[in-house]
């Protein structure tokens, strides 16, 4: 049978997982194997402020424990430069040098009455201040109609969001020379043959700026899919910034206190020897797969 679904993970390796990573993993894993696809593992290490020593052997190694193969090479984003130089020289035309910094935006928000708002006020857009010189590379976004976008998330559907208004010209080339998140995601997706992206929520506001990307550089785009993101007590997205604890410690039982548990997470109903302790992480995938077909939507057209 022909692979027609390609879906991926891509964790920053600023750390161990946590439970919140498990369950994007696990929610992309499941959903590559319910549609007899490939899942691919990108490490996406291109912060190097925030990347940890040794943080991207240890995520493999306990996806490895958890039972989760990935298909072909591993891939890491530091060793992908060249392929996002020559996208941001594609997208010239649509490309504008920015002096300004965080406090000079939110100095130029502030005189402009937009205290309360995070898009970027376009101090730069038609040239930079006279004798100020390049920090960053922003992407010129549209006005108007051309602003508006529009796309159907397969758990949250139909999503509307006008770049304009919601996001203003965002970067792709950082000040402090590190390529940007929303350019070298669309740039290796498309290089890697990503059909379909899984991730978590927290994500879907980043999409219609990742489609926008795909159409100047004559990409396609692949079908979406955002599952919930794990909370801590306090409501905030778990994460690393938060304080959130690897699930793998090397020796605990990673089926009972870190595999059922996403499952739950992710409203997957398992039967009774799916939750023995004894139990092989085989047969947890097996009931999962087939758990996970009957819980979120498949991909229109894929086997």
């Amino acid at each position: 049978m022909p692979i027609t679904y390609r879906g991926r993970f891509a964790p920053s390796p600023t750390g161990p997982l946590h439970f919140g990573s498990l369950v994007a993993a696990m929610a992309s894993y499941l959903d590559a194997k319910a549609h007899h696809g490939e899942w691919l593992l990108r490490i996406e290490d291109l912060d190097f402020d925030r990347n940890v020593p040794g943080a991207d052997t240890d995520i493999i190694a306990s996806l490895q424990r958890c039972g989760m193969q990935w298909d072909g090479q591993i891939t890491w984003q530091s060793q992908r430069t060249a392929l996002y130089q020559q996208a941001l020289a594609k997208l010239q035309a649509n490309v504008f040098a920015c002096s300004c910094s965080r406090k000079e935006i939110a100095d130029s928000r502030l005189r402009a009455g937009l205290e309360d708002s995070q898009i970027y006020p376009g101090t730069c857009r038609n040239g930079m201040p006279e004798g100020k010189a390049a920090r960053s590379f922003r992407l010129r976004v549209p006005d108007g109609d051309a602003a508006r976008f529009h796309f159907d998330d397969r758990l949250f559907g139909t999503q509307n969001q006008d770049l304009s208004r919601d996001v203003g010209d965002f970067v792709l080339k950082r000040a402090d020379g590190f390529w940007a998140y929303q350019l070298a995601v669309v740039v290796d997706d498309a290089a890697q043959g990503i059909n379909a992206i899984v991730r978590g929520a927290d994500l879907l506001d980043s999409t219609a700026r990742q489609i926008y990307l795909q159409q100047l550089l004559g990409l396609p785009t692949p079908s979406y899919l955002h599952v919930p993101v794990v909370v801590n007590q306090a409501g905030e997205k778990l994460s690393k910034q938060t304080g959130a604890l690897a699930f793998d410690s090397g020796n605990n039982n990673l089926l009972k206190e870190a595999l059922l548990p996403a499952a739950q997470f992710l409203g997957l109903q398992l039967s009774s020897k799916a939750n023995n302790e004894s139990n092989e992480l085989s047969r947890f995938w097996q009931e999962a797969i087939i758990a996970w077909s009957l819980r979120y939507p498949s991909v229109t057209g894929a086997c």
